[in-house]
Order: structure tokens, then C-alpha cells, then sequence
């Protein structure tokens, strides 16, 4: 073990008190083997002053009076070894935890004085059996002074006071649990309530409780929550996105300065249940393949989702929405609402969208043109792909694209991976906006997608867009 001398003491303490930084920085600086050594030089300092630190060189032999009033204070306060090593001037506390031992099992005759020397070779068997008898005899006579009546009695009454301590305590746990689990420092009030009735040593025997546990939770009651600064932060976060996950709210924290990994972020959202909720219903597709209408486009996209140039590569599809309205009569009905929006595949920005009571072709087609005017600015020939809808089959939709020297493409039969970015395009609008809320009216409903897609435009951040929404990334990018 390493022996420090009085001046490094000193100067570690002082470093610590001027503020200098914590145990385990003070440790690191000055080379100490353990932070718990730190930790005892401070405590020493602060209870005895510079003698506290003094090394004592002597090997000092305490009293069975000593060790009986030091055991007595451990066991009938709420202070530890630690702390009551200080209040005696011990300078191991693991002396005190020996103490304890011998006390809870030999009683009071542990701290019986044994004879100093050595005890010759030849008769210390008889001498160890001498102590034996003497103890077995006193233990004999204890035990002989009470009858098998009145020792029954008072075991009964010793299990009688451990199920009214058990009872106790489970009243409070029970009321506790009633109560908001922010307020866990009252639990340590109700063992204070408790001890009001029962000693502390009955309350932890009976519950079979080290008393090292509960001194160690009690200090920590007190202790300020690390995570709590950065829940506030994802808190606010969520006022603007209230489905943003952890990889989401990973860079807007960072942008805050909070430095944080993403894994410990994840434990955090767990640890205060901040997880979104919102991606678990699914629903029934709507599905707009009504067999072979008009000409089949061959597949030209191939899953090749990837595009270096904006309006280059664009899909489409179309989804159906629900809403429940009360006719004249006071019935309930079931209207029904659909979307036709057109993506641009560069940085999945919806460009032109259309919405209808109906599947209509005048949606579809109203849609197709302002995406071709948005899209005219194309560096080369523009590819528009969709699945084999009988929309998407028409004459007068293939027309238009013919008109303006531009290929479609279409997705194999019954095949929705072949257009997986419009897809989840729909997965995501429908677990943010549409699942979990109730839509009592057409244009309610109608309001609701505008403001997302809008939303989805300008401000929802992707990762696979350098954490930046649509529109922002294809500004900076086209801006380079």
C-alpha cells in the first residue's frame, strides 16, 4: 500500500477545497491509488483538522468499553462506518464492521480481554477449550435462566414486532406508489415517520436490509438527476416535432452544444418514456391496380432510387384517407378522401400533390401537370415512375408525358418495393398526422395534410440528407 506523506495530504485537501476539481480529477492529478483515499483524507480533515491526517504509527489497543460504545453508535444511529470512524478517531472503519460481527455473534464476551503473549505450543488447545467452556457455560446459564414458556413468548413477540414493522412499511411503499414518481425523496420521509415507532435496526432486520444499502440510497435522495437538463431540452424539442426519435433529436442536440451519444440518448428517452408511440397501428392500403387498362411502361427505374440531379427522377402514387362526418339524419358516415402527390427521388421533396373526395383522373392528372412545370428545369430527360394504377395506365396521363419527352416507368405487378421512397413517404404522413386522431369533416382532413406536407418540406430533417429537411438540402446543394 502507498504511504503519502502529511505535506501531500495537505496539498490534495487544499486543492480540493479551493475548488480545483473533484475526487476522481484529484486523483488522476496527484497519482492516488483509490478515490476513496481522497475521499478519506477530506473527511478526516474536515472533522479533526490537519491531525486528522496525521498517520498514527503505534499500534493502538482499544477497551471492550470502546469497541461496545462505538458498535452502539453504529447500530442505534443512521451514520456509517465511515462517518463513525471519524467521530472516534479510527482511522480504518473496516475495524468497525469487525466489531459488528463479533458483537451480532458472540454478543458482549467478544469484546472479553484475552490474555497478551503467546500461548505456549503445548496447552493452547486446553486454553482455546477453557475460553470455549467459559462462553458455553455463560450462554448455558443465560439461556437456563428462561423457560421453554418464556422463551416461546418472546419469540412470539419478537415475530409479532417484525410483521407490525413489515406492515408498516408496506402501507408506505403502498402510498408511495399512488403518489407522482417524481417525489422519491418522501420515501425516505416515511422511513423517518417509521422510526417514530420502530428503531432503525428493527426496520432493517425485519425487512432483512443492509444498513451499508440504505445509508448509501438515503445520501443519494438528494443528488440533482444528470439526464434531467437534456429531458427538458427533448421536451422542447418536441413542441415543433413531437415524432422526432432519437437519431432525429440527436443532431438538434448537438446544435444546442449538448454533446451526447446516441446510445445514451436512447437509454434516456427509455428511462423517462419519451419513445414515440405513433409507428405501431397499421392499416390497409389502398389499392389502385384494376388489371391491364392501357399500355404497360417497362420498369426503368429498377429500385436505382439514387439521383445525382434534382428533378430528374420522379414517383408517384396514390392513397386513400378516412374521415367520419354525421349525415342530416344524425348517422354516422364514413367519407373518404385521396392523395396523389408526385416526389422529387434527388431529396424526396413532395413537388405538387392534388387531393379528391374520389379517385379521380382529374386529380391524377391535375397533380402530373404542375410536377411537369416544376420539374422543366431538368439538366436531362425527366423519368416519371409509378406502380400499373389504371390511373397511371390512362391515355390521356401517358400523353402528357409523351408531349414533354418524358419516360415512365412502372413497378412489376403486385410489387411495392419497386417504389419503396413513395410508400414511405405514405408510412410516415400516416403515423405522424393520420393514426391516433379523428377526423370529423373533409376539409379538416384536407387541412391537416397541406400543414404536414408542408411541414415535411421545410422542416423535417432526414439523416440520409446530411440532417437537413427537402427543400433545405436542395437549396444547399444546388447552391454549391
Amino acid at each position: 500500500m502507498a504511504k503519502y506523506s502529511l505535506i501531500f495530504k495537505l496539498k490534495v485537501v487544499t486543492a480540493y477545497l479551493n475548488g480545483e476539481g473533484g475526487y476522481e480529477y484529484l486523483t488522476k492529478k496527484y497519482g492516488v491509488k483509490t478515490t476513496s483515499q481522497v475521499r478519506r483524507w477530506i473527511s478526516a480533515f474536515k472533522e479533526f483538522g490537519k491531525d486528522g491526517l496525521c498517520r498514527k504509527r503505534n499500534n493502538t489497543r482499544y477497551t471492550s468499553e470502546f469497541k461496545l460504545a462505538v458498535v452502539e453508535s453504529y447500530l442505534t444511529s443512521e451514520l456509517s462506518y465511515r462517518q463513525i470512524a471519524l467521530q472516534y478517531g479510527l482511522n480504518n472503519p473496516s475495524l468497525i464492521a469487525r466489531w459488528k460481527s463479533d458483537f451480532m455473534k458472540y454478543g458482549t464476551n467478544a469484546f472479553v480481554e484475552r490474555p497478551k503473549g503467546r500461548i505456549p505450543t503445548m496447552s493452547r488447545t486446553d486454553e482455546k477449550a477453557k475460553i470455549t467452556t467459559h462462553t458455553k457455560s455463560r450462554n448455558q446459564k443465560k439461556k437456563k435462566e428462561l423457560t421453554p414458556e418464556q422463551a416461546r413468548i418472546l419469540e412470539l413477540e419478537k415475530q409479532l414486532r417484525y410483521a407490525q414493522i413489515e406492515n408498516a412499511y408496506l402501507k408506505e411503499l403502498r402510498r408511495l406508489r399512488l403518489e407522482d414518481a417524481r417525489k422519491m425523496k418522501e420515501q425516505q420521509e416515511s422511513l423517518a415517520v417509521s422510526e417514530e415507532k420502530f428503531k432503525l435496526t428493527e426496520i432493517l432486520a425485519a425487512l432483512r436490509f443492509p444498513k451499508a444499502t440504505y445509508m448509501y440510497w438515503q445520501q443519494r435522495f438528494d443528488r440533482v438527476d444528470p439526464d434531467l437538463q437534456i429531458r427538458i431540452a427533448i421536451e422542447d424539442i418536441r413542441k415543433d416535432h413531437p415524432n422526432y426519435g432519437y437519431r432525429r433529436l440527436l443532431p438538434l442536440l448537438r446544435s444546442r452544444g449538448i454533446v451526447i451519444n446516441k446510445k445514451r440518448l436512447q437509454r434516456i428517452m427509455q428511462k423517462f418514456n419519451l419513445q414515440v408511440i405513433a409507428f405501431s397501428r397499421k392499416s390497409r392500403k389502398y389499392n389502385s391496380y384494376k388489371g391491364v387498362k392501357g399500355r404497360i411502361a417497362p420498369n426503368r427505374i429498377k429500385r436505382r432510387f439514387y439521383c445525382s440531379q434534382p428533378h430528374q427522377k420522379i414517383t408517384t402514387d396514390t392513397t386513400e384517407f378516412k374521415y367520419y362526418e354525421l349525415d342530416a339524419n344524425g348517422a354516422l358516415k364514413v367519407g373518404k378522401l385521396y392523395l396523389d402527390p408526385f416526389m422529387d427521388l434527388y431529396n424526396l421533396e413532395i413537388i405538387s400533390f392534388s387531393i379528391s373526395p374520389t379517385p379521380s383522373a382529374e386529380s391524377i392528372l391535375s397533380a402530373q401537370q404542375q410536377a411537369i412545370e416544376k420539374t422543366a428545369d431538368a439538366k436531362y430527360r425527366r423519368t416519371f415512375h409509378s406502380d400499373r394504377g389504371w390511373g397511371y395506365q390512362m391515355k390521356a396521363y401517358q400523353h402528357n408525358l409523351k408531349v414533354h419527352n418524358i419516360f415512365q416507368s412502372m413497378s412489376r405487378r403486385g410489387n411495392c418495393l419497386d417504389n419503396s421512397p413513395m410508400e414511405n413517404f405514405f408510412a410516415i404522413l400516416k403515423q405522424e398526422m393520420y393514426y391516433d386522431n379523428t377526423f370529423h369533416s373533409y376539409d379538416e382532413l384536407k387541412m391537416a395534410i397541406e400543414n404536414y406536407i408542408m411541414y415535411y418540406n421545410t422542416k423535417r430533417i432526414k439523416e440520409k440528407l446530411n440532417w437537413l429537411s427537402p427543400v433545405d438540402y436542395r437549396l444547399a446543394t444546388t447552391a454549391a
